[in-house]
């Protein structure tokens, strides 16, 4: 909105000219989502607290967690709120990829909506079947797969890391692989937010990463000398970026341990839906499982759980899964855990960066 209405402007006020710069509004873009945040975050937790939104436990979790039973949830509610007005405010809102990031949160952040109504409702940890909730992923997923493989600046190739002239042209595949990706990554988000501000650390980490990925990809020159793919108009998402980590470092001061309030599935499936699509716009699709490598981990955990837990007949690899149970179930505390993972995230981003130059 601003840019739309200071960038023409610009030609009498110079000083509006600065609007034209994506790295100016990124900026201001995570100082507006995180004031956002601060600002809405008190008056939500006294609302859902009043009305009495708040979380309830698996019953087969670890014994420690009963503690946590009633604290407030659905906090996934104004960081969606945060990252959509920041957006709409410092975005270029002709930008195509703009919209499909935004939509693709806002969609799942419906199913997950829908999914913490139904548990508050019922007052049990389920909300959701299984089948239903990965139905409607799947159906925004396709929308916004089909949609990007009709953009004609969009390449529906795959990229390799490592491998600066390996492409492969998935063409009709790409949709049902960008569905994987979507999907994928919206529920690894989903299963690593077990713990306070377990799951969005990492994620600011990723959100990060992908923020200058976007920047690098979108930008012709600098992408040319990199040997990365140059996506037109991608550049634009790294506003949305800065809007999303902004918002996820707004919502961490509350969700900190002990955390005032969680994100509920609203917020894990909307930011990690987001997060695949951010990496499929920016055509560094693979690196997700690097730059998400505590998702991918937690995720992996839990299939060989149930994998072998069915194999050999009720027996375990881990004491409890997701992965960070296990760890708590041998001893550590859980600011221990926490603390420990964003360390892991960190460097996973840092290492994910410096593939940019090893190709």
């Amino acid at each position: 909105m601003l840019y739309h209405l200071l960038v023409p402007l610009s030609d009498k006020f110079q000083v509006f000219n600065v609007f034209r710069y994506i790295t100016f509004r990124t900026i201001y873009a995570v100082v507006t989502s995180m004031i956002i945040c601060f600002l809405v975050a008190p008056v939500f937790i006294r609302w859902v607290r009043a009305y009495q939104v708040r979380q309830y436990i698996r019953e087969d979790g670890p014994q420690s967690h009963k503690a946590k039973a009633g604290t407030p949830t659905m906090g996934g509610v104004f960081i969606l709120f945060a990252v959509a007005a920041t957006s709409l405010m410092w975005a270029n809102l002709a930008s195509s990829f703009v919209w499909v990031v935004l939509l693709v949160g806002l969609g799942f952040g419906g199913i997950g909506f829908l999914d913490d109504f139904i548990k508050i409702r019922r007052r049990h940890n389920k909300g959701l079947s299984g089948r239903g909730k990965f139905l409607l992923q799947v159906l925004i997923a396709g929308l916004a797969g089909g949609f990007l493989y009709w953009l004609p600046e969009f390449d529906p190739t795959l990229t390799v890391p490592f491998f600066k002239g390996v492409k492969v042209d998935l063409g009709w595949g790409y949709i049902p692989f960008a569905i994987f990706i979507i999907v994928g990554t919206s529920n690894a988000v989903n299963l690593t937010d077990g713990l306070d501000g377990l799951a969005i650390g990492p994620f600011v980490f990723s959100m990060a990463t992908y923020l200058i990925l976007s920047y690098l990809a979108g930008h012709a020159k600098i992408a040319t000398y990199l040997q990365i793919p140059y996506v037109p108009g991608a550049a634009e998402t790294t506003v949305v970026c800065g809007a999303l980590v902004g918002a996820s470092l707004g919502f961490l001061w509350f969700n900190s341990y002990p955390a005032q309030v969680f994100m509920g599935d609203v917020g894990s499936l909307s930011l990690g839906a987001v997060l695949g699509t951010v990496a499929i716009l920016v055509k560094h699709e693979l690196l997700l499982i690097l730059v998400g490598g505590i998702f991918v981990l937690e995720t992996v955990s839990v299939i060989m759980q149930v994998g072998f837990f069915k194999a050999t007949g009720g027996k375990r690899i881990f004491r409890m899964a997701p992965l960070h149970h296990h760890f708590e179930l041998k001893g550590w505390p859980e600011p221990k855990v926490i603390v420990r993972f964003w360390i892991i995230a960190g460097i996973l981003s840092l290492i994910a960066l410096s593939t940019l130059k090893l190709r």
